[in-house]
C-alpha cells in the first residue's frame, strides 16, 4: 500500500492543509481589510484637510500665511474657481478624492491621492503621495508569507504528533492480529482496547474470529470423517476385486470389469487425499514417476472411450520423476487428460513426459481466448462443454493443487492445428551446488 494511501498520511496532510489554508485566508483577509480601510481612512483624512486648509484661507487671505502640515508627503494648493493656473487634467474634477499616477516618476513612487474641494470662492487640491508606503506593504507581505510557512509547519508537527496518537491503536490492533496468524484458538482483542470505536472493532473481530475458528474446525473435523468412512468401504472394494482377480478361472468380461472397479477404487482414493489435503492446506510427502502414471492414466481412458476413434499415446521422459504424492499428481494430470479424451471426437491425444512439465495435446473442437482464460474457475464448463457431464469442478481442483504445491497450469488453443494444449509445470527441486 503506496504511503499516501494510508490513513495515518491523509490525517497529516489535512492537518497541513487545514493550516496552510487558515493561514493563507488570515493573511487575504489581512490584506483586503487593510486596503479598503486604509483607502476609507485616507481618503477622508484628507476630506478633513482639505476642509481645514479652506478655512484656513478665508481666515488667513495672505498667501504668506503659514499653514501647519498634518503629515509628510502632503501638498495643498489652492486656486480661484476660474484660474488659469489650475493644471489642464485637474480643471474639471468635482469635490472627491481620486488616484493619480505621476509620469515623470517612475515606479509605484508616482502613485498619489488627489483630495477636491469645491467652493463658490475657491478650489482646494489636496495632493497625498502613497508611494512611499511600498516598503511598508512589502514588509507586511515578508511577514505574512512567514506567517504562512511558521504555522503551516506547526499544523505539520500537530498533525504528526496526534496521528501517531490516534493510529497507535489502530496499529496495535494490527500488530495483534499479525501475531496471531496461524493461531488454533485466538485471544481475545477486545479486552486490551478501550471502549473506543478501535475498541468496537476488535470486538467485531473476535466474534468474525470466533465463527470463522469454529467454521474451520468444524469442516476439518467434516472432511477428516468423510475421508475415514469412506476409505473403509473403498478398503473393502479394493480386497475384493483383488480376491476375485486372482482367480485364474475367472472369464475375460469379468476380469476387465473388475480390472475397471479397481481403477475407480484407486481413482476414488487418490481424489480423497487429494481432497483432505487441500482442506488442510498441508503438502503431503512421496516420489512419483510421472511416465509410469502417465501410461496408467492413459490405459483407464482408454477404456472409457467407448468406441470413440481416438488414440492416446505417451512419449518422453521415462525416468521424470517429481517429490510430491501420487495421488495429488494423480488427480491434477487425471483430470487434464480426462478433459482432453472427453471433448476429442476423433484423432489423438498426446501426452509428453519431461523432467518439470507434462503436456497434453488434444486434436478436441479447441477453445476460445475467454474459454482459456476462465477454464479453472468453480463451475465453468466453457463453451464447448455440449451435452458433456461434469459440474465444471475437476479443473478447479487443479487449480487449487497447483498453488498449494506451487506448481503452474495452463490451457491454451494448438498453434499447428486445430485442438488445445494443457501444460502442468512443476517445481523443480534443486541441489544445494545449483545441479
Amino acid at each position: 500500500m503506496q504511503y499516501r494511501h494510508r490513513l495515518r498520511s491523509r490525517i497529516i496532510v489535512s492537518f497541513l492543509l487545514l493550516g496552510f489554508g487558515l493561514t493563507a485566508l488570515f493573511a487575504a483577509s489581512v490584506l483586503f481589510l487593510r486596503a479598503e480601510m486604509e483607502d476609507e481612512l485616507v481618503e477622508s483624512w484628507l476630506r478633513r484637510e482639505a476642509q481645514n486648509f479652506a478655512e484656513f484661507k478665508r481666515e488667513n487671505p495672505d498667501p504668506n500665511a503659514p499653514y501647519e502640515l498634518s503629515a509628510q508627503g502632503i501638498e495643498m494648493s489652492v486656486f480661484r474657481p476660474d484660474s488659469p493656473r489650475i493644471p489642464f487634467e485637474w480643471r474639471d474634477l468635482p469635490t472627491g478624492v481620486y488616484d493619480y499616477k505621476d509620469p515623470l516618476v517612475p515606479g509605484r513612487a508616482g502613485h498619489f491621492k488627489l483630495a477636491v474641494e469645491r467652493y463658490d470662492d475657491m478650489v482646494v487640491f489636496v495632493r497625498y503621495g502613497y508611494g512611499s508606503r511600498t516598503l511598508d506593504q512589502q514588509q507586511l507581505y515578508v511577514t505574512l508569507a512567514v506567517s504562512i510557512v511558521l504555522f503551516s509547519a506547526v499544523a505539520l508537527a500537530f498533525g504528526l504528533w496526534l496521528s501517531s496518537r490516534v493510529m497507535r491503536p489502530v496499529t496495535d490492533l494490527v500488530s495483534r492480529i499479525r501475531a496471531y496468524r496461524g493461531s488454533e484458538m485466538p485471544e481475545k482483542l477486545a479486552p486490551r482496547f478501550a471502549d473506543d470505536e478501535v475498541g468496537e472493532l476488535a470486538a467485531a473481530l473476535d466474534e468474525y474470529a470466533e465463527r470463522l475458528t469454529e467454521r474451520v474446525q468444524r469442516d476439518r473435523e467434516f472432511n477428516a470423517d468423510v475421508s475415514h468412512e469412506l476409505r473403509t468401504p473403498l478398503a473393502v472394494i479394493r480386497g475384493a476385486t483383488e480376491l476375485m482377480l486372482s482367480n485364474p478361472d475367472l472369464a475375460p468380461k469379468m476380469r476387465e470389469r473388475l480390472e475397471r472397479i479397481a481403477r475407480a477404487e484407486q481413482q476414488c482414493t487418490h481424489l480423497i487425499t487429494a481432497l483432505l489435503m487441500l482442506s488442510r492446506n498441508e503438502r503431503g510427502s512421496g516420489r512419483t514417476n510421472l511416465f509410469q502414471l502417465a501410461e496408467q492414466l492413459a490405459e483407464a481412458n482408454r477404456i472409457q472411450l467407448a468406441g470413440k476413434p481416438v488414440a492416446i499415446r505417451v512419449e518422453g521422459d521415462r525416468e521424470a520423476t517429481i517429490d510430491a504424492p501420487e495421488a495429488v499428481v494423480s488427480v491434477a494430470l487425471g483430470n487434464l487428460l480426462g478433459n482432453a479424451c472427453r471433448y476429442t471426437a476423433e484423432g489423438e491425444v498426446v501426452v509428453r513426459v519431461a523432467a518439470d512439465r507434462i503436456e497434453i495435446e488434444d486434436t478436441g473442437p479447441g477453445l476460445s481466448a475467454e474459454d482459456a482464460a476462465r477454464l479453472f474457475e468453480r463451475g465453468y464448463r466453457g463453451s464447448a462443454a455440449g451435452n458433456t457431464k461434469g459440474g465444471g469442478i475437476g479443473l478447479s481442483i487443479v487449480s487449487r493443487l497447483c498453488t498449494l504445491y506451487g506448481w503452474q497450469v495452463g490451457i491454451a488453443p494448438r498453434q499447428d492445428r486445430t485442438g488445445a494444449v494443457a501444460t502442468l509445470v512443476f517445481q523443480v527441486s534443486r541441489s544445494p551446488d545449483g545441479a
